[in-house]
């Protein structure tokens, strides 16, 4: 088996850390910073907290990112770093924000739109400007990958897009700073990484350093999601959830994401389904297919992971799902014929490709239609 590994993002992992951002800016010699980060933050004063404890190293503030970033958001980040002449990017808080900022870091220096590139197939440009992530949620994980996903309403597209110009130079990841996040979040959050460790476990491109960290990563959400879900103020559960986020994202970086990932794409673009939640409404059928259909990587991370077989892991999960309030059907979408056939088809997204049973679009059209 041949296989490689890569990881160049530094990390600084604990409580508190986040007091060390304006050392690590002027350790890498920052001097003009654009902090791109969510409303909330601002209305929170979060956002102007980090600027005032930057030292005055953050000059300029994007606060207008969607919990699906559009090309418009990123642009508009852009232009900002452009208008600021930064030398380097702060991104504050979850997934969405990450995307948004790590593709603007790239495409604000290069002074192209990102549409030039979302689901386009041209090559991305390498020059970027240093990111610092730090991640508000304990679940995308893209503090530490080269993945940044974007969404183009306007030509029904979310998609993701991938350069080694998007890994941050530095995550600092503060698992105080997740304590604040509502219970729904910290579910949805916790079933995507989850989906990061499990799915990359089983992807078609799996080796051993990423496997590790991934039953590492799910063996954490399994023991602590339910924890940090009923006891927002539980330290050890939200480290124990940060630390899983991280490692899932180590894990996933390099085999990628398969089967619920392809399918939450289409389920967060066609009915606003948050990307954690219609990940994990898929997850435990595909864990469920892929046994049924011989593949041993599903049954051994199940029995690696202290369930007797795939079925009673994927059972468990379906408890988890129950217990935090994640949906476990469409009923309540009503959905016509045309809008289940275009979910059909939208599901069959790259990412299936790295499944490690081919799924057929007939298990799709059954699966969706045990939930309609």
């Amino acid at each position: 088996m041949n296989w490689n590994y890569k990881q160049p993002v530094e990390i600084r992992f604990g409580a508190g850390v986040i007091k060390t951002l304006a050392a690590e800016i002027k350790a890498f010699g920052g001097t003009k910073g654009l902090l791109v980060t969510s409303r909330s933050f601002v209305k929170r004063g979060m956002a102007e907290k980090i600027v005032n404890d930057s030292e005055g190293l953050i000059v300029a503030v994007y606060g207008e990112v969607s919990p699906n970033p559009e090309v418009s958001e990123c642009d508009a980040c852009s232009a900002l770093i452009r208008e600021h002449e930064c030398d380097f990017v702060v991104a504050l808080g979850g997934g969405s924000v990450m995307d948004c900022a790590k593709a603007a870091a790239t495409f604000g220096l290069a002074n192209v739109p990102s549409t030039e590139f979302l689901a386009t197939g041209k090559a991305i440009p390498q020059e970027h400007l240093p990111i610092i992530a730090v991640p508000t949620t304990a679940g995308t994980g893209s503090e530490i990958t080269s993945v940044s996903v974007l969404s183009d309403h306007q030509r029904g597209v979310k998609a993701p897009m991938a350069s080694d110009g998007f890994y941050p130079q530095l995550a600092i990841v503060d698992p105080q700073l997740t304590h604040s996040v509502p219970p729904y979040i910290t579910a949805c959050t916790g079933f995507d990484v989850l989906c990061h460790a499990v799915e990359s476990y089983w992807s078609i491109h799996h080796q051993p350093v990423c496997a590790t960290l991934s039953v590492h990563a799910a063996r954490l959400v399994m023991q602590n999601l339910l924890t940090a879900f009923n006891e927002p103020d539980n330290a050890e559960a939200r480290e124990k959830m940060a630390e899983a986020s991280v490692v899932a994202g180590l894990g996933f970086a390099l085999p990628k994401t398969t089967s619920s990932h392809a399918c939450s794409y289409p389920l967060t673009n066609l009915f606003g389904i948050p990307h954690g939640e219609a990940c994990a409404l898929t997850i435990a059928e595909f864990m469920r297919f892929n046994a049924e259909n011989g593949d041993p990587r599903t049954e051994a991370l199940a029995k690696e992971l202290g369930y007797a077989d795939a079925h009673a892991f994927a059972d468990a999960i379906d408890m988890l799902k129950s217990q935090t309030g994640m949906r476990a059907d469409l009923k309540d979408l009503q959905l016509t014929d045309a809008q289940f056939d275009a979910l059909v088809t939208a599901s069959q997204h790259p990412n299936l490709l790295n499944n490690p049973v081919p799924v057929p679009v007939e298990f799709l059209r059954k699966m969706y239609g045990a939930m309609r």
